[in-house]
Order: structure tokens, then C-alpha cells, then sequence
């Protein structure tokens, strides 16, 4: 004789069917106007060893408390769960595995754990008050927003049934138990039509379709928290964020509502709007024509302080990242807006160079510079552009701190790597309307270095340096997670303008390189023969003695300098006794060709690894009456 399979009947009681409550007992809590049963048809052992183990508990009939007559409620055996929220996970995880083993459920109408699909999307935005928001270290000016503190709350909800429930609770579970919403290049991949079960605290399903959902999470998703989302802590945006409320409203097709505060979703449309920057003339009155590619350099800076942004100009060295810079400044001057000075940060070693190319390219200018022993003198009043070193900002940080900028630009920006540095902490604190950092550093060669570099120009742009080293610098320099490095160089890539020679200076001839030996001749070749004999017999006599050690190999690499610096001229080589009248190849070479070169108009670059090789050279300069800089 054959038996039927267990046959389960979930039914939720409520007041239409007399209910009042559940009295508790044991495991079962007291219940108020919603009691949630399951009713086997018949006993069956086997059968109540399956819903003990799935966490039900036998109902005695008797805790039912009712208006009146008991409703009868059909079957043998009467369950239920310790707590009313917990039939949501049974409905969705325990029923699918009692019918895989043959079994027969079935839900009565107005059972009310069934999975509910989500029918729209909220996204608040509120300024976050001024007593709460942290006291920023340093003015942030422009953005174009009103009542701007530097922060926004960020509220994710979901309608179901036109009731808007809490999002963020759900996406904590999702992030949790479903690592494929960790990883941004796998969102990506997921389908839009797919369908994703959204979990809430105590188990109730949600149903929803993956695009909204992607379009939130590549927006958000190094600010999605599991931890802070669960315990209710609002997610923050700045400024910088509002490409992301951009990104949320382009890539869901609308399908999120974007309401409260509006500064930040008009500032992201506004980005939208504006589109790529326009092309511009060359500035009159500028002392020097600029390339096509220096003047889309110049739209893109004129479009950066037009919307209120800041950025880095990392073209190749050569480019003209200088030229480029000062015709902005100029630019600024010439549309009235340059009413307070530029303040120009360079190395000490090119304060020289700036105040000659400013003369040289913007001569309209004004330039005052900030060094030596008596710049506490220096009015700054009526200056286009102040020029000061890494070295004394921070030194200085009272006098420069007084006065405010139109501009900072930051030259060598490598310089303040270190986001710890004294020199970034002072720059922090300077008052400047917009920001620039001129660098022809790789950024892309040390994830730290770029984090430095966006936190002092656009604080909070790429997050705290923590969540910064989780989310992208770990996966992309130790994982060699290519996928996750393409998705930061897209993130800041609106924000970095780099070119390279090869791609912009078309018109300029390919490298050629000449090849110009220099023998050695008479006494010189002398010397560097005696030199090679002795350092011969040395690193043989350390080598027999000591092997390969670190010693010998100090003695190897000593040796070889002393016979590169004969090469270049014997006067380098300290512990050599010269004679006098010796040959010095090199330098007779440079003696004979230079001022031909020179009288053809002709400029050079001379280079040498060695800084008193070029301090011979520049005193061969002077003897020959050769302008040249160092």
C-alpha cells in the first residue's frame, strides 16, 4: 500500500478570522493581531523530524486565543515558528527543500510571508547639519551650491505596495551573503532583467530586477559598509560625489527617484550638461603662440574652474605644462576674475625658471616671488601671481594662510606625496577658490601618491585613505586586479589631463640621435690607463680574498666611477694627482661646437650624472660668455 507525501498548509491568522493573539509559552513569544501556522494533514513521525530540524516548534491549539468560537483550522499535527518574522526566511529557503523531497505545500490565501516585488527606487539627499559635519580643514569654495557644510546624507529606499521600506539593511545582506555585488566588474556583468531576492532582518524576501540595483552599487560601492549600514549609519557624499547622483540618474534609466537637497543632484546634471570643454583662441596678448594642444590644455583648465572643480595637468615633461598654466592665469586676469593672486608652489630649484617664464610668456603679469631672508617684506598687494617654495609654506603658513588665493597651483605636485608631510598639511589650510597640480609623474606608478594628491585637491573625492587602500590600491597593486585599476583610471580620469609627445606634438620631427665619441687623447688617456691597472689589481686582490660579498662588490662599483669620471674629466677624480696642462676631452669638445650652436640660435640642454661635471661646464660657459641656467 503506498503513502502519500506529507501535505504542509501555511496560513497566517489574523483579526477577520477572530484572532486575538498567541499566549506564550516555552520558545513562542506572546503574539498580537498576526499568528502565522502550519497544519500537517496527517501525523507522521518522519515528517515532524523534518520541521523540527527546519526550526518549528508543535503549536498546542490552546495558546490561540480567540474572539469567539475557535476557527477550525483542518490537519493533525499544529506548528509554528519561535517568531512571527522567521516564516519570511522559511517561505523562501525551507519550502523549495521540502518539495525537492516530494512534499505537498501549500499556502492559503492572505498568507502574508509570500517574497514581494519592489516597485520603485528612493534616493534622499539631506544637507548634513552644521553641528553634526566635521569642521572642514581647510575652505573648499565654489561648487555653486547653497547652504554648502560639505556634506550630504544619503537616505536608499524601496516601495513595495506603496509603503516605502529602508533599503539599506537589505543591501548589507546582499553584500554579505552574495560577493558577486563586491566586485564592480562582475556587477557590471550581472544582466539588467535579472531578477535579485533582497532579504530584510527577520527574512522577508523582496524581489527585484538587477539595473537599479547595479546602477546604485557601481555608484556607491566604496561607500557601502555592511558593518555601518546595518547599524543605521547614513552614507555621506561630498561635493566631489556629484558625478556619482549623475551616474545613479543616467545609468537606471530613471528608475530611481532623486529627491531632497537639490545642490547636490543640480550640480551632478550641470556636469552632464556642460559636456567636454570648448575649444578656445589663442589669448591675446600672450608672449607666446601656443600649440593646438596646449590650447585644448587651456580649455580644459578654464573648464575645470568653470565648474568649480580642481584637477591635474600631467602632460609629458616638455610639453609645456608651465606655459600652459601661466595662460590661464592670464586668461583669468583678462575676464576680470584674477581679484585676488595666484599663489604658484614650486621646488627651490625652479623658482628661477618660473619667474622667467612668466616674464617671457605672460608679461602682462605682475610676479612677486616669496623666498629669501627678507621676504617678510614683500607687499603681496596688486600681485597677479605670488611664487613660493614646498619648504616655506608650511614655514610660513601664518603670512600665507592671511591672505586669500584666486588660484594655487602646485608645480611638481609629486612633492606632497606624503599626505603627512608638513608642506601638505600647511597647503590644506590655505584659503584658494580653485586648485592645480602640474606633475609629469606617472600618477598611475603608486596608488598612495594619487590618493595624496586627489585628498589635498578634492578632499574626500576617493574616500579615507583606509577605505581607499581596501577598495582599490590592495586589489590593484597586490591582487594585480586590472579590471578593478581600469575602473579607478575611469573614476578619476575626468579630473587628470595627460598627454604624451607622441600623441600631440605631431609636428614635431622624430628623435634622432647622433652618437658623438670622444677620444681620449695624450695625458688623459694616460690617466685612465694607470687608473684601470690599479683598480685591476685592487678588485682582483678583494675578490681572492673576500669572494662576491657586499664588500667587494662596494670596491667593484668604486672603481667603475673612478674610470667613468676620467672619462668625463680627470679634474672629478679627488684622489688623482692632475698634471697640469692634462687633456680634458669632453670638455674641449663642448669648448669648440658650443658657441657655433649658440650663433645658429640654437638652445641646448646639457646633461651629466655628475654635479661637478656640470659645475666645470658652467664655468667654461662664463669664460666663453654664454648666457645658460642651471
Amino acid at each position: 500500500m503506498s503513502v502519500s507525501p506529507p501535505h504542509l498548509t501555511l496560513r497566517t491568522l489574523t483579526r477577520g478570522d477572530g484572532l486575538l493573539g498567541l499566549r506564550p509559552r516555552g520558545p513562542l513569544g506572546p503574539r498580537g493581531e498576526q499568528v502565522t501556522v502550519a497544519t500537517l494533514a496527517r501525523r507522521d513521525a518522519d515528517a515532524e523530524q523534518v520541521l523540527l530540524k527546519r526550526g518549528l516548534v508543535a503549536l498546542d491549539p490552546a495558546l490561540l486565543q480567540w474572539r469567539g468560537a475557535p476557527l477550525a483550522l483542518g490537519g493533525e499535527s499544529l506548528w509554528t515558528l519561535p517568531q512571527e518574522e522567521f516564516f519570511g526566511d522559511f517561505h523562501a529557503d525551507a519550502v523549495p527543500e521540502l518539495q525537492a523531497l516530494g512534499w505537498q505545500v501549500t499556502t492559503e490565501p492572505g498568507f502574508a510571508h509570500h517574497s514581494q516585488f519592489v516597485s520603485g527606487w528612493q534616493l534622499g539627499l539631506t544637507e548634513e547639519a552644521a553641528e553634526q559635519a566635521p569642521k572642514p580643514s581647510r575652505r573648499v569654495e565654489g561648487l555653486a551650491l547653497e547652504r554648502r557644510t560639505g556634506a550630504w546624507l544619503v537616505s536608499l529606499g524601496m516601495e513595495v505596495d506603496g509603503k516605502t521600506l529602508d533599503l539599506a539593511p537589505l543591501i548589507a545582506n546582499l553584500l554579505r551573503k552574495d560577493k558577486r555585488w563586491l566586485d564592480a566588474v562582475v556587477i557590471a556583468a550581472i544582466e539588467d532583467d535579472a531578477i535579485v531576492s533582497l532579504r530584510a532582518p527577520g527574512g522577508r524576501r523582496y524581489h527585484a530586477i538587477a539595473a537599479p540595483l547595479k546602477a546604485i552599487m557601481l555608484a556607491l560601492l566604496d561607500l557601502l559598509k555592511p558593518a555601518e549600514l546595518e547599524k543605521g549609519k547614513p552614507l555621506k557624499l561630498n561635493a566631489w560625489d556629484a558625478d556619482r547622483i549623475r551616474c545613479i540618474e543616467e545609468e537606471s534609466r530613471g528608475r530611481w527617484q532623486i529627491h531632497g537637497d537639490a545642490g547636490l543632484k543640480a550640480l551632478g546634471r550641470r556636469l552632464l550638461a556642460a559636456g567636454a570643454p570648448t575649444s578656445l583662441p589663442q589669448p591675446p596678448g600672450l608672449g607666446l603662440a601656443l600649440r593646438p594642444y596646449q590650447l585644448h590644455g587651456l580649455a580644459w583648465l578654464q573648464y575645470l574652474r568653470e565648474q568649480h572643480l580642481a584637477g591635474i595637468l600631467a602632460d609629458d615633461m616638455g610639453l609645456g605644462k608651465t606655459a600652459q598654466a601661466l595662460a590661464h592665469i592670464w586668461a583669468e586676469k583678462q575676464a576680470g576674475r584674477l581679484d585676488r593672486p595666484a599663489l604658484v608652489i614650486v621646488p627651490t630649484s625652479l623658482l628661477f625658471n618660473w619667474q622667467q617664464e612668466a616674464a617671457r610668456i605672460a608679461p602682462g603679469l605682475l610676479v612677486k616671488t616669496w623666498h629669501g631672508a627678507d621676504r617678510a617684506a614683500v607687499d603681496l598687494a596688486g600681485a597677479d601671481i605670488v611664487l613660493s617654495t614646498y619648504n616655506l609654506v608650511w614655514r610660513d603658513l601664518r603670512a600665507l594662510s592671511a591672505q586669500p588665493w584666486h588660484l594655487l597651483i602646485l608645480d611638481e605636485a609629486q612633492a606632497v606625496k606624503n599626505s603627512h608631510a608638513r608642506a601638505a598639511r600647511a597647503l590644506r589650510r590655505l584659503d584658494a577658490r580653485h586648485h592645480l597640480a602640474l606633475t609629469g609623474t606617472p600618477l598611475e606608478n603608486h596608488l598612495g601618491e594619487l590618493w595624496s594628491l586627489f585628498d589635498l585637491l578634492m578632499p574626500g573625492f576617493l574616500g579615507d585613505a583606509r577605505t581607499f587602500a581596501r577598495h582599490w590600491r590592495k586589489p590593484i597593486e597586490i591582487n594585480r586586479d586590472g579590471a578593478r585599476g581600469r575602473l579607478l583610471a575611469a573614476r578619476v580620469r575626468p579630473f587628470i589631463l595627460r598627454r604624451m609627445k607622441t600623441e600631440v606634438a605631431t609636428e614635431l620631427p622624430p628623435l634622432t640621435e647622433l652618437v658623438k665619441r670622444v677620444p681620449l687623447l695624450g695625458q688623459q688617456k694616460q690617466l685612465y690607463e694607470s687608473v684601470r691597472v690599479a683598480a685591476d689589481h685592487m678588485v682582483r686582490r678583494i675578490l681572492m680574498r673576500d669572494g662576491f660579498s657586499p664588500t667587494s662588490l662596494i670596491s667593484v662599483l668604486d672603481a667603475m666611477l673612478k674610470l667613468r669620471q676620467v672619462c668625463c674629466d680627470p679634474l672629478l677624480v679627488k684622489s688623482l694627482q692632475v698634471p697640469p696642462g692634462v687633456e680634458r676631452a669632453k670638455l674641449e669638445w663642448l669648448r669648440e661646437h658650443l658657441p657655433d650652436f649658440v650663433a645658429q640660435g640654437r638652445r641646448l640642454l646639457v646633461f651629466s650624472q655628475f654635479t661637478e661635471m656640470l659645475d666645470l661646464i658652467a664655468a667654461e660657459l662664463d669664460r666663453l660668455g654664454l648666457k645658460h641656467l642651471r
